[in-house]
């Protein structure tokens, strides 16, 4: 008998648990401006996909606007566009939502970040959410993003969705370990 703790062990799987209302994976109600997309991965382990984790989004809107008291530019407001979006894997740790291309924000020394989504990962044997972003692919600002820039450029890619072929779709995978491990960031 092995007493070795594969990836797949852990202190339980209760995302779904009395939470599945929250779920929302179209982001954006068709009334709301800006370039829609369609966002569509897997959540991978050592193992392959992670049936159960969970992904939250948070973002701002086409101009840039979060939809948040704190945010007081004088920027349009939305009406339907909340900016979070929850979404579950399937048994085979698939993932999709709808969204659009959020606007500029302000960063780090007033810098504008590029166009991006913050993404919390939640899944079994994570003790903490990890905390991580998706970018836009062929955006030129992605070159000038103060966080992006902060990565080690060969790590940069697991941040940049891929253009699949698909007009208003993007694949964009979350790798939990191993060499093409998804850039997470500390976040507390």
């Amino acid at each position: 008998m092995s007493r070795c703790a594969t990836t797949s062990q852990t202190v339980g799987p209760f995302l779904s648990i009395g939470a599945d209302w929250l779920n929302r994976s179209e982001l954006s109600p068709p009334s709301v401006s800006g370039e829609r997309v369609t966002i569509a991965g897997r959540v991978l382990d050592r193992d392959g996909g992670v049936p159960d984790a969970l992904l939250e989004t948070w973002q701002a809107n086409a101009h840039g606007k979060y939809p948040h008291p704190e945010d007081s530019r004088d920027l349009p407001i939305e009406p339907g566009f909340s900016g979070f979006g929850r979404v579950p894997t399937d048994p085979s740790g698939r993932f999709g939502f709808t969204t659009i291309k959020p606007g500029l924000v302000p960063g780090p020394g007033g810098r504008s970040q590029a166009p991006h989504i913050a993404v919390s990962v939640f899944a079994r044997g994570l003790m903490r959410r990890l905390v991580t972003r998706v970018y836009f692919p062929d955006d030129p600002r992605n070159a000038e993003d103060p966080i992006l820039g902060l990565v080690e450029p060969s790590r940069r890619a697991t941040l940049i969705a891929r253009r699949d072929g698909v007009a208003g779709t993007l694949s964009w995978d979350v790798v939990l370990n191993g060499a093409e491990e998804t850039v997470f960031f500390d976040c507390l």
